[in-house]
């Protein structure tokens, strides 16, 4: 059972209360900045002066900019449900936004470091997230989540890996696929856990008489499909077993997401998101799986996982935590549902039109707008305190 999250008097900025507030916030932000600033890179309108080329740059503020900053932000929320002990907030929270930012800043060679610093910099972020939540979930007493420091050291792993690739010449194809499979597993993961506990908990609301089906054995060979055929895809991307392995894997996905009753749920755009999102995971993995026979682009698959689930997925957890965390109503609106179409639309147009300049541009432009909007709706909601809390007695009107 989760715990309560302890109700002590914070006084600091509304931004650094809670842990998903600067991450969201920075996410946010970072996704909308820098598709185009690679847009502008693939057309050379600009040249950045840090330690990656331009491809390995987009590869790499994706997988360990944005999307840690989402995990980030997501653990040091759900910890101290897990623990029942206070967040990491004020100060220590700041402190971590600044680490994260000053890796952006020092892989996108702002700062004028040198590759090692640019590296140790960069990778003291994750490596510092695992640290403060496995203290965290040790203080707690809670044994049974000491498994998600797996993941996130993993995670951490693969982004020093990428950087060693870089530095030594050896390439970066493999961490990349590495830290895609540990954040496409953590999607699966997490995803089979709160998609169909959101829908029955709505289902319930509205008097279904159907209900997703409870977690059970098939989860687990799902899950343990899926892995064989990420690891399979790390170690070999074109061989016969891993092609085989993705498309066993991709089946058993789309069965499990099917028995989450995602149709029943389409009045409720918040909720039908997650579906969709999870969606794009199965899709990506089978045509993944058909690359490695050559019947497909390995492009399209990436960027199926990459923008559709990847995306798609962490663009509509953020929505509903935000909105549940700040004491609003768990309704998407009009914006928010067209910014995670927005997101949707960017993956099919680069899958589709992926060998054309226009597609390229048109797909950056849905990305960036979506998470435009998202920024427009979400980031007030992030700096300001939860909505309904009353003011301190005596506090200026």
């Amino acid at each position: 059972m989760a715990h309560a999250i302890p109700r002590l008097t914070y006084s600091g900025p509304a931004l650094f209360s809670m842990g998903f507030r600067p991450f969201f916030l920075l996410a946010g932000l970072f996704a909308a900045i820098a598709v185009p600033l690679w847009l502008a890179m693939f057309t050379g309108a600009v040249t950045l002066r840090g330690p990656f080329d331009p491809v390995d740059w987009h590869i790499h503020e994706m997988l360990f900019g944005y999307t840690a900053a989402v995990i980030a932000g997501f653990l040091f929320t759900a910890v101290p449900n897990w623990t029942g002990r206070m967040p990491a907030r004020g100060v220590p929270l700041a402190l971590l936004a600044a680490l994260w930012l000053a890796g952006r800043l020092a892989v996108a060679g702002v700062l004028g470091l040198d590759p090692v610093a640019v590296a140790v910099i960069d990778s003291a972020f994750l490596l510092a997230i695992g640290a403060m939540i496995g203290i965290e979930i040790v203080a707690g007493r809670n044994w049974r989540n000491l498994k998600v420091l797996v993941p996130v050291t993993l995670y951490a792993a693969t982004n020093i890996a990428f950087h060693l690739g870089a530095l030594s010449g050896a390439g970066t194809e493999g961490s990349r696929r590495a830290a895609f499979a540990v954040i496409l597993f953590l999607v699966m993961l997490i995803g089979g856990r709160i998609i169909p506990s959101f829908t029955r908990n709505w289902l319930a609301a509205q008097r279904a008489a159907r209900m997703p089906v409870p977690v059970n054995r098939f989860d687990g060979i799902s899950l343990a499909v899926a892995a064989a055929g990420l690891l399979l895809w790390v170690a070999g991307p074109d061989s016969v077993a891993t092609g085989v392995t993705l498309l066993a894997a991709a089946g058993l996905q789309l069965v499990r997401l099917s028995r989450w009753r995602g149709l029943a749920a389409w009045r409720s755009p918040l909720l039908l998101m997650l579906h969709l999102a999870y969606a794009a995971l199965p899709v990506g993995l089978a045509v993944t799986g058909l690359a490695a026979f050559g019947l497909a682009s390995p492009v399209a698959g990436y960027h199926l996982l990459g923008i559709g689930a990847i995306g798609g997925m962490t663009l509509a957890v953020m929505m509903r935590a935000a909105m549940g965390h700040t004491g609003r109503p768990l309704v998407a609106g009009r914006l928010l549902s067209l910014a995670f179409l927005l997101v949707l639309g960017a993956a099919l147009i680069r899958v589709l039109a992926a060998d054309t300049m226009g597609g390229l541009v048109l797909a950056a432009a849905l990305w960036t707008a979506g998470f435009a909007l998202f920024s427009l709706k979400v980031g007030p909601w992030l700096v300001t305190q939860r909505a309904g809390r009353k003011r301190p007695s005596g506090a200026a009107r």
